[in-house]
């Protein structure tokens, strides 16, 4: 008796051991990974590539631009000929597209990808790395901007020990006819030069270039306007249309005017802030 109960023990123990892996390998097959797409190369690619006279490609940003432009393929906003790793006019139309049948307007549907229109994209074909968000508004010295904006304004003020002044802000439609709309979303400023010698001028437009801003001094020589620095806080993905073209056009080398003409600012490593921050 002793013997035929071990010898059912024994049973039981080797038909466990059998089974057991033939129950793992027929359970459900894993998913393979999503690819990712870098939000900072993709903004950075719909800010300059539309600025380029031909079809080359901004550095680094081929695989992640290829993503979205698959997915909007995929929802027959984009002809396939068209996807190319190339942010060019015709994806920014396909993306301003998907944004309005998202049911964004206005600046929201400008064709810049901003985070939640880039993740709803992305479901099921891609994951999103190094998000970018410009943040909530806000007032800082005197003036509306966001959160991102104010951060980058507060390195340069402590690169150079002194507070500057805003004499416009962001958020502002129709504020300055003379700004062609620059002005009308987030991450543009004009700042005050009262005061400043010709070397501290430049020396203000090195830091906020050096912090993730295109910044130009402007003179009255180039339009109608007494002498300011204008700044444009590169990748903010609330900028109206005029400021991503300014944006694209200080990666070009250009001076962010209607005449495209060369960039007359010193010269620095062009950097985004959240570059700038990872140094």
């Amino acid at each position: 008796m002793r013997f035929r109960l071990v010898s059912v023990a024994l049973l039981v123990v080797g038909t466990s051991a059998v089974s057991a892996p033939a129950l793992a390998a027929s359970g459900p097959p894993v998913a393979p990974a999503l690819a990712s797409a870098n939000m900072e190369a993709v903004i950075k690619a719909a800010q300059i590539d539309p600025r380029r006279p031909g079809t080359a490609l901004t550095p680094g940003a081929k695989a992640s631009v290829l993503l979205v432009e698959r997915a909007l393929d995929a929802k027959n906003l984009l002809s396939p000929t068209y996807v190319d790793g190339h942010f060019g006019t015709k994806t920014i139309e396909a993306y301003a597209a998907w944004q309005r049948s998202l049911g964004f307007t206005g600046l929201d549907a400008s064709g810049l990808p901003g985070r939640t229109s880039l993740r709803t994209l992305g479901e099921d074909r891609f994951t999103l790395t190094k998000v970018l968000t410009p943040g909530s508004r806000l007032t800082y010295h005197g003036a509306t901007m966001n959160s991102r904006t104010k951060a980058m304004l507060v390195e340069a003020e402590r690169l150079l020990n002194r507070r500057l002044g805003i004499t416009q802000g962001s958020y502002n439609p129709g504020g300055d006819p003379d700004s062609a709309g620059t002005h009308d979303g987030g991450g543009a400023l004009d700042i005050s030069v009262a005061g400043m010698s010709s070397s501290t001028r430049t020396t203000v437009v090195r830091r906020l270039r050096e912090v993730g801003f295109a910044a130009w001094l402007r003179t009255p020589e180039q339009g109608d306007w007494g002498y300011h620095i204008h700044a444009v806080a590169i990748s903010d993905t609330d900028q109206s249309p005029a400021a991503q073209h300014q944006a694209g056009d200080y990666y070009l080398g250009r001076n962010g005017l209607a005449n495209r003409g060369p960039d007359d600012g010193p010269q620095v490593t062009k950097v985004t802030w959240e570059e700038y921050q990872r140094g």
